[in-house]
C-alpha cells in the first residue's frame, strides 16, 4: 500500500508541476504546489537544522523557526541556537536568518522551539535550554524559556524561565520541555484568548513521560499547568474543535494517542487511541483547514520516512486518506494557514542521513486532488 500512495503522490506532483516559489503564480483555483530549502546541511556555517515551526501571524507575515544545531544533529545538551526566517509573500522569498537566541556552548544551548500569536499581536516563542531532556536533575535541569516578540518577530525581548511552572523538586518529575511547532490560542467560548502548549515531563523514577498543558490568561504574562491530559505520552499538539472542545495528539510509537478537554485544557477525559494512524514516534503537526476537516500531519510509516497528512471530516474522531509529502527519510513538520487561504508546510527531509528543512506551499485544490487519488 505504501507504495501505491507514493506512486501516486508523484504521478500529483508530475501533474501539478511542483513550481519553484519565485515562479508567476498560477490562478488559486487551479492545484498547485511550490517547494524551497530553506537550509541543508552546511548553510550558514552551521553542520546541520532541525526542528521546524512555523506560523502565519494577523497581518500575513511568515515566520520559519528551527534549530540551528552548529556542530553535529544531536538534541541538548550541545551548543544551539534558535533563529528564524520571515516571508511577506507568503514563502516566495525569506529574510536571512536571525537569532532568537544564541546558544553559549555544550549544556548551555536552546532548542525546540514553538510558536503562538496573542490576542494583543505579541508573538511568543517557547523553548528548552541547558541539560538534556533525560539527563535532567534538580541541581542540573533542562529548563523551558519563553522570549516575545513585539514587532512580529523582528526583534525578540527578555528570556523568561517557566520551568517551575511544569515542575520542582517537589514533583514526580525531573524534567519537561514543550512540543516544537505550534502552540494554541482559543477563539471561542469562555476561554477565547486564553494560550495552551503541551508538554512532556519525564518520571523520576523511570523513562517514561507524560503529558500535560501550561495555559495562560494574559498574553503569555503568567501561566498555569493542568491536570494529565495523556499519561506515557510525548511531544504533543492541541487542536482547537468546533464545539469549543480541545484535541490533543500524542506522539508514541503505534497508535497515536489522543484525548479533549472540554474547560479550556485544564482537565482532560479518557485518553484513546487513533488505530488508522499506527505510525513511528514522531512529533507532527495539527491545522483545522476549515469548518469541516482537520489535517494532522506526520510520518505514515514505523520508520521516520514519508511524512504525509491525514485528514479529518469528523472533528478528530477518526483520520483517513494520507497524502504523502516528502518520499523517503523525513522527520518533524509544522503545518500554518496562510492569509490567501493556501497551506504552509515546514518539513524535516534527510535524503542524505543529515537534515534539510525545506517549505511547501499548496491549495485546497491541490490537496482534495490528492486525497481523491489516494482513497
Amino acid at each position: 500500500m505504501k507504495k501505491i500512495l507514493a506512486f501516486a503522490a508523484m504521478l500529483i506532483l508530475v501533474a501539478t508541476a511542483c513550481r519553484k516559489p519565485n515562479d508567476n503564480p498560477v490562478p488559486q483555483d487551479e492545484p498547485f504546489i511550490d517547494s524551497v530549502c530553506l537550509y541543508r546541511p552546511g548553510d550558514y556555517g552551521s553542520a546541520n537544522w532541525r526542528i521546524p515551526a512555523i506560523l502565519c501571524l494577523d497581518d500575513g507575515t511568515l515566520l520559519a523557526v528551527n534549530d540551528k544545531r552548529k556542530y553535529n544533529e544531536t538534541d541538548l545538551p550541545e551548543d544551539i541556537d534558535i533563529v528564524c526566517r520571515r516571508s511577506a509573500d507568503n514563502g516566495r522569498t525569506w529574510s536571512e536568518p536571525q537569532a532568537i537566541i544564541e546558544g553559549q556552548g555544550r549544556g548551555r544551548g536552546y532548542g525546540d522551539p514553538a510558536l503562538v500569536q496573542c490576542e494583543n499581536g505579541d508573538v511568543l516563542c517557547i523553548f528548552a535550554g541547558h541539560n538534556g531532556y533525560f539527563q535532567s536533575t534538580d541541581s542540573d535541569p533542562i529548563c523551558v524559556f519563553l522570549k516575545r516578540s513585539t514587532d512580529r518577530g523582528l526583534t525578540w525581548g527578555d528570556t523568561v524561565n517557566l520551568t517551575r511552572v511544569l515542575w520542582d523538586a517537589s514533583s514526580p518529575y525531573r524534567g519537561s520541555f514543550v512540543a516544537s511547532g505550534n502552540g494554541l490560542r482559543l477563539k471561542h467560548g469562555s476561554h477565547a484568548g486564553r494560550l495552551l502548549f503541551a508538554a512532556a515531563l519525564v518520571r523520576r523514577s523511570e523513562w517514561v513521560s507524560d503529558n500535560y498543558v501550561i495555559y495562560s490568561d494574559d498574553n503569555g504574562y503568567t501561566w498555569q499547568r493542568s491536570q494529565m491530559a495523556f499519561c506515557a505520552g510525548d511531544e504533543a499538539k492541541l487542536m482547537e474543535l468546533a464545539d469549543g472542545s480541545i484535541l490533543i495528539s500524542v506522539r508514541r510509537s503505534g497508535a497515536r494517542g489522543y484525548n479533549r478537554s472540554n474547560d479550556g485544557g485544564e482537565t482532560w477525559g479518557q485518553q484513546g487511541l487513533w488505530h488508522e494512524m499506527t505510525v513511528n514516534a514522531c512529533n507532527g503537526d495539527m491545522l483545522r483547514l476549515d469548518d469541516t476537516t482537520l489535517l494532522h500531519s506526520v510520518p505514515n510509516s514505523m520508520q521516520r520516512e514519508d511524512v504525509s497528512i491525514f485528514t479529518s471530516n469528523d472533528e478528530g474522531q477518526t483520520w483517513k486518506s494520507p497524502v504523502l509529502m516528502t518520499p523517503g527519510p523525513s522527520v518533524y513538520s509544522s503545518m500554518t494557514l496562510l492569509k490567501d487561504g493556501t497551506i504552509g508546510f515546514y518539513v524535516e527531509r534527510n535524503p542524505s542521513g543529515a537534515c534539510e528543512l525545506w517549505y511547501y506551499r499548496f491549495n485546497r485544490q491541490w490537496l482534495a486532488q490528492s486525497v481523491s487519488r489516494v482513497q
